[in-house]
């Protein structure tokens, strides 16, 4: 038998292992293919990972998971990693950011007539918020706001309700009782015409400085919902929180359109639903807590009252009413929000 020619069969050898890495190496384009099908949804949030704003994320994205498996790749970026506070609206826009949640203050800089949700006692309470935000006003502002920032709101989160907490009990029944109060809230002055607006003289003050603020007696309260007390610990140098109610906060999830026009109706169905099912569990859990921890202040021996939230109301709409505040709101809204049971 003739012996094989080494060169040949090394040759051979060569071509056939080429061959077949070829081959291999043909098949690897399929695996990033197969990514490129999911529908990337990039999430920034500068909720650190405690908060239920942040944790509503998961519930999001697991949602999505179960409705639309291997649909979509949620990507999850918390503690402002991914756009400054602010900055993801501008994001959102140049097509940059899919998902975030935009506050009422953050919409008005672009959408002036949504600044009526930055004001005291337009709101009544987290129950009325939702109903605002899923009826016929809500679809009109959020139509406003896909039109001119290029978002579409998907649901809305309550994000807390602002109490005042003294140094000192006072008894407070109407704004008059707060007169003389030097009330630390923070510097804008949106911000400190709302501290007047509630009777007390609104003094501005960093938030890392209220504390001893409060404990030297240089302010005589703060307004925050009532997990910013707890967790700033404002209830060791303070004696009494008094619910009056004067702002109820919330959070908007919204979506770029330019993500949302690039999904099946079906898929956009889908994402909706797992937006109501993020704020859902955000507000569920919130308001929870905050039910919760009025009994906690309450054993940590602060007094808890409950003032005349009617002449609350009354005084600082009107106070909004006739300051400058007032005349960029559509004419009727104030009178729709405060119809809406």
């Amino acid at each position: 038998m003739k012996k094989p020619n080494t060169l040949t069969h090394a040759l051979s050898r060569r071509i056939v292992v080429g061959a077949a890495a070829a081959l291999a190496l043909g098949a690897l384009p399929a695996a990033p293919a197969l990514a490129q099908s999911k529908t990337v949804l990039r999430i920034s949030s500068p909720a650190v990972p405690d908060d239920w704003h942040a944790k509503m994320w998961t519930v999001f994205k697991d949602a999505l998971e179960k409705s639309a498996p291997g649909e979509f790749d949620v990507q999850i970026n918390l503690n402002a990693s991914l756009f400054k506070q602010g900055a993801e609206p501008a994001a959102m826009a140049r097509g940059n950011l899919e998902l975030t949640t935009v506050s009422a203050a953050d919409i008005a800089k672009i959408v002036p007539e949504f600044s009526i949700f930055t004001a005291g006692y337009v709101v009544r309470d987290p129950a009325q918020q939702q109903k605002i935000f899923n009826g016929p006003i809500g679809a009109e502002m959020f139509k406003t706001v896909s039109d001119k920032m290029d978002i579409t709101v998907l649901s809305t989160c309550y994000l807390g309700t602002r109490q005042v907490n003294l140094r000192e009990v006072r008894n407070v029944k109407t704004p008059a009782d707060l007169k003389g109060v030097k009330l630390r809230m923070p510097g804008s002055k949106d911000w400190l015409f709302l501290g007047e607006s509630l009777g007390a003289t609104a003094t501005p003050l960093a938030f890392g400085e209220v504390y001893l603020g409060l404990k030297a007696g240089t302010i005589d309260g703060q307004d925050n919902p009532l997990p910013t007390v707890k967790a700033a610990k404002f209830y060791e140098v303070t004696k009494q929180i008094v619910l009056t109610n004067h702002l109820v906060d919330g959070l908007f999830i919204a979506i770029s359109n330019k993500s949302l026009a690039g999904m099946t109706p079906a898929q956009k169905q889908k994402v909706q639903a797992a937006a109501q099912a993020a704020a859902q569990y955000n507000n569920d859990n919130r308001r929870k807590e905050e039910a919760e921890l009025v009994e906690f202040f309450k054993k940590e021996g602060l007094q808890v009252t409950t003032p005349d939230l009617d002449a609350f109301h009354k005084t600082v709409q009107a106070a909004y009413q006739n300051a400058d505040y007032a005349k960029v709101w559509p004419k009727g809204l104030l009178e729709r929000i405060n119809a809406t049971k």
